[in-house]
Order: C-alpha cells, then sequence, then structure tokens
C-alpha cells in the first residue's frame, strides 16, 4: 500500500478505495498473546538446557509442562528468536551395531526384543570407560545403562539377571558378534533362561538399528557433552542421564511422548513371557560389581 501511495501520489483514503480495502486494515496491527512473554522465556530456557533439541521435540515438552505449544507456534518463535540446533562438536566412530539383518525380526511388544551394545569414551586423563547399554526395541526405554573400565561376559550376566528380576524375561535378545556377547558361558545361561540370541551379520552394524539410533542419542546428547573427572563421576552423571532419557526426553518415534510414558500404555508382555518368573531365573553369577 505504501508503495501504491507513492508511486501514484494518493492519499491513504483513496489508495485504499482503489484496491478496495478498508483504512482500518492498515491500522492493525496484530496483538500478541498475553502468555507469549512467558512461553517465550520457558522455550528459551529449554533449548539453552537441551541445545541437541530441535523446535518440535521442544514444542513437546513445552506442551508437556502445560503450555499452549503447537508446533507451529514454536516455530514461529523458534524463527524469530534466530534459533538453530548447533553442529555437533565432535564426530566419533561408532562402535556399536543391532538389528537383526538375517530374519528382520522386528518387536511387536514390551519385551519381545532387546538389543544391547557397547560405546567407549575416555576420563580427563585418558582412561578408557565402556558404556553398556540394554534397548527395549519396542518401547525404546534404556533397560540398563552401566559404565565401568571393563565389562566381561559375567558382568553382562549379573546385568540380565537383575533386569529379568525387575522386569521378566525377554524372548529375544539382539547383538553384534564382539567376544562378550558370543562368549559361550553367556550363550548357555540366556538358553537356560528362556531366551533366543539373535547376532547381526559381521560388518552390519544397519541390521541393529535400536542400538544404534539409542548409541547415536547418547553420544551426541551426553558423551559429547560432558567431562568425565574419573569413574564415579561418570556413573553419577550416566545414572541421571538414563534416568532424563527415560521419562523426560520426548521420543521422536513414539509420537513425542516418554519411553517411559509410551511403556505405561504397553501391555506388560506377550502372553508366553507372563509365565516367566524371577524365581525361574538362575542366581547371579557374583556380585562384587563392575571394575
Amino acid at each position: 500500500m505504501a508503495e501504491l501511495r507513492k508511486r501514484l501520489g494518493l492519499s491513504e483514503r483513496r489508495a485504499c478505495q482503489a484496491v478496495d480495502q478498508p483504512r482500518s486494515s492498515q491500522r492493525y496491527l496484530a496483538k500478541p498473546r498475553g502468555d507469549e512473554p512467558r512461553l517465550l522465556k520457558r522455550l528459551l530456557q529449554l533449548v539453552r538446557r537441551r541445545p541437541r533439541f530441535g523446535y518440535r521435540r521442544i514444542a513437546a515438552l513445552l506442551r508437556g509442562e502445560g503450555y499452549a505449544a503447537s508446533e507451529s507456534r514454536v516455530l514461529r518463535l523458534w524463527r524469530r528468536e534466530g534459533l538453530k540446533v548447533p553442529p555437533k562438536k565432535r564426530k566419533k566412530r561408532r562402535l556399536g551395531v543391532a538389528e537383526n539383518g538375517c530374519d528382520r525380526l522386528q518387536a511387536t511388544h514390551k519385551n519381545h526384543v532387546w538389543a544391547w551394545d557397547f560405546a567407549f569414551d575416555r576420563t580427563e586423563n585418558g582412561t578408557q570407560l565402556k558404556w553398556l547399554s540394554i534397548v527395549d526395541e519396542h518401547t525404546r526405554e534404556c533397560l540398563a545403562l552401566k559404565v565401568a573400565r571393563s565389562i566381561t561376559s559375567e558382568d553382562l550376566i549379573d546385568t540380565v539377571a537383575e533386569l529379568l528380576a525387575m522386569r521378566g524375561v525377554p524372548a529375544n535378545l539382539r547383538s553384534d558378534n564382539g567376544p562378550e556377547f558370543v562368549a559361550k558361558e553367556l550363550q548357555a545361561w540366556l538358553a537356560k533362561v528362556g531366551v533366543t540370541t539373535r547376532y547381526v551379520e559381521p560388518a552390519s552394524p544397519w541390521q541393529n538399528g535400536y542400538a544404534e539410533s539409542f548409541h547415536s542419542r547418547l553420544r551426541d546428547e551426553f558423551l559429547a557433552a560432558e567431562v568425565f573427572d574419573n569413574l564415579a563421576v561418570a556413573r553419577k552423571l550416566t545414572a541421571a542421564w538414563r534416568e532424563d532419557y527415560n521419562h523426560y526426553r520426548p521420543h521422536g518415534s513414539l509420537g513425542y511422548v516418554t519411553p517411559a510414558e509410551f511403556a505405561a500404555r504397553c501391555p506388560a508382555s506377550a502372553p508366553e513371557s507372563l509365565s516367566a518368573t524371577p524365581q525361574a531365573t538362575p542366581p547371579l553369577q557374583r556380585g562384587s560389581g563392575f571394575t
């Protein structure tokens, strides 16, 4: 309208008549919603706290806190504030693998398929640390996330035995062909408790997609962001991150609810798994814990 008036030398009234627009349309300014300052303040707080989250995940967090935060509204504020997900600070070679490429078994219920894998990082003084993760492929819950300087097949038995007592027996356990996972002692123990082991093909990390995806988040949001002074600090931070991942981090593939929320909506397990009881599982192999 301003360009039209300037070009033709018209008054505002004449210009509005020429284009058949009410003069009030030239004076209206959209009024921000009353809750927008509070929403924006909380949005910026969440972005600072979770710099690797995009606007969709931030919107899900805001809705979970009771804000009127549709994706379109959050995107508008996101763009207005010039927000961006920063580039990754470092890039590491992936060491884990996951989905069984031989039979393409897909988890259809809780405790149908668990996937486990290892990740590695170092303390500030260079000591290598090793993380064991166990994920339910259906609910995306991180069932276990333990860190130590070394983890043996006996440690794996201890960890799974603890989970069986708390959660029941999974039908399948998927992994790569690492020496700890293919150890005869571990295979025999898993067979005894009724767990089918499923190994991916060598050099085929894409076959273990759920463990790969989880480790991608683990590295991007945790390992790349923290400095571990020592093993004790690493264990404390790891426990806190696992709690946050399960109970507070919206998961995109679950419709932006948390794994814990999604799991609470799922049936306990498949009928054939309901008969498994903690008493039926062999005892722990040792009680000293990881080193």
